[in-house]
């Protein structure tokens, strides 16, 4: 069982080539001007985006502390926010979390160290989940230089001054391309590519129906599976796929010299040129239950692409190559077991072998580490039901549903647990209530977890009080 906690009150950014190359934010254009940067801890980087800035859910940092005291685990500030599943975002000393406030959506800017309010901008919504979920944003906030872009559960896309949070634009993408309401809102994060802003949208061709459920059959899609946005404007640059929106986020990665970005809608598996939105080729990949979702994010390896799902056919792992693709293997759909069946995390690869959070519900959930090449088991452990990761120096940083934080050594041999706490505050209250269904974020040293109502921020550096 876990332990239980009471609560007391040279600088490098390092990413990927890749993202060096295609991310280019405005002001190395000289378009705009930065807010200052309010960051003052010089050490490990940014984390702008959803899983991060090089898009995999693993950090580059390190010399980080996990030999957490017994008595007190190292929380720098809490604070309580509105209901959703959506992930902070930080740059240059800002953390943006988004968020449901009654009748209002709120993009709400902090000090990244210290928790203290900087703006909120407000929006308004009406959104009621299908299933009973909580109404509140899925999309993390995609912070680009001096704009911070949201996506709401409705699917109306914004951007906003990083400095103060004048709203610049906005696109109902709901009403614009004619989406019909899914099973959980609107839940893919955008993702920028040099001037673009690519979207999952998934409309259909014009129609009254009111949600999934209304329709008297299978949907249609109308083109507009995957849409790429002028970042300063809000104007349409391409559009592409007669595919539905699902629940994962696009990603971009280089193969063989040429940008290539894979989202996987509805359907399946859509690989295109991120520059044209011209397709390379779809891969479908879906259960046959109506109400099945895609939605945990493709993983990039080289010119390999793995995906996974829980509702029916499994996992697979593809090679690439213009125009066309080659199945390495796949789960076969007739067997009741699979390499990964994983719902809306994403697995982490490394070193040859991916972990995860293998199983549509709580119970029968594993956190699980399958061999990258072939699919096969390395081990399982059912624990506290389904989590999510982050890669931090050599260990991973599991957040359960139930709000629970293990760190792991990664070990593709067996299940190597090296702390386990249950968060409380003075009272005996549980800080991270369940579902805890959103990603670990790890920057500059500081650890943020999200539950149902509340953001704790915990320190992981080692003497932060030191200059490095």
């Amino acid at each position: 069982m876990p332990r239980k906690r009471i609560v007391k009150m040279p600088r490098w950014l390092l990413f990927v080539p890749l993202m060096s190359a295609l991310v280019v934010s405005s002001e190395l254009k000289g378009e705009e001007t930065l807010p200052p940067n309010l960051a003052t801890r010089e050490f490990g980087h940014d984390w702008p985006t959803f899983l991060g800035p090089t898009g995999d859910g693993k950090s580059q940092e390190t010399g980080l502390d996990f030999d957490w005291p017994d008595d007190e685990p190292p929380i720098v500030w809490q604070t309580p926010i509105g209901v959703g599943y959506s992930g902070p975002s930080i740059s240059r000393g800002r953390l943006f979390h988004f968020d449901r406030h009654g009748d209002e959506d709120h993009l709400i800017c902090r000090n990244a160290e210290t928790g203290e309010p900087l703006w909120t901008a407000r929006y308004p919504t009406s959104y009621e989940d299908i299933l009973g979920y909580n109404n509140g944003p899925r999309c993390s906030p995609v912070v680009d230089g001096a704009r911070v872009y949201t996506f709401s559960e409705e699917g109306v896309l914004r951007c906003a001054a990083v400095v103060d949070g004048k709203l610049l634009w906005e696109v109902d993408t709901s009403k614009e391309f004619d989406v019909v309401k899914n099973f959980f809102g609107v839940g893919s994060t955008p993702l920028v590519f040099g001037d673009l802003l690519i979207v999952h949208v998934g409309g259909s061709p014009p129609n009254d129906l009111e949600d999934v459920y209304d329709a008297a059959g299978p949907l249609r899609g109308n083109g507009t599976g995957v849409v790429a946005f002028d970042k300063f404007q809000g104007k349409v640059v391409w559009k592409c796929a007669d595919e539905l929106a699902s629940y994962a986020s696009p990603v971009i990665a280089e193969i063989d010299g040429r940008p290539w970005c894979f989202v996987f809608a509805r359907g399946g598996l859509v690989a295109l040129d991120p520059r044209t939105g011209e397709i390379d080729f779809q891969y479908p990949w879906r259960a046959k239950m109506f109400n099945s979702v895609n939605a945990s994010t493709p993983v990039v390896v080289g010119n390999e692409v793995f995906i996974s799902e829980t509702y029916g056919p499994g996992s697979s792992l593809l090679r690439v190559r213009p125009g066309e693709y080659d199945i390495v293997w796949k789960d076969d759909v007739r067997k009741r077991q699979k390499a990964m069946q994983l719902h809306w995390n994403t697995a982490i690869y490394h070193e040859g072998y991916l972990y995860g959070s293998s199983g549509r519900h709580t119970n029968g959930a594993e956190t699980r580490c399958i061999e990258w090449s072939t699919g096969t088991v390395k081990w399982s452990q059912d624990f506290f039901g389904r989590c999510s990761l982050l890669y931090a120096d050599g260990h991973l940083i599991s957040l359960a549903e139930n709000g629970t934080i293990q760190i792991l050594k990664v070990n593709p041999e067996k299940y190597d647990l090296v702390k386990s706490y249950l968060l409380e505050d003075a009272d005996g209250e549980e800080l991270l209530k369940p579902y805890a269904w959103t990603a670990p974020v790890l920057a500059r040293g500081l650890l943020y977890l999200r539950g149902e109502d509340r953001m704790v921020c915990l320190e992981l550096k080692k003497n932060p009080e030191q200059s490095p």
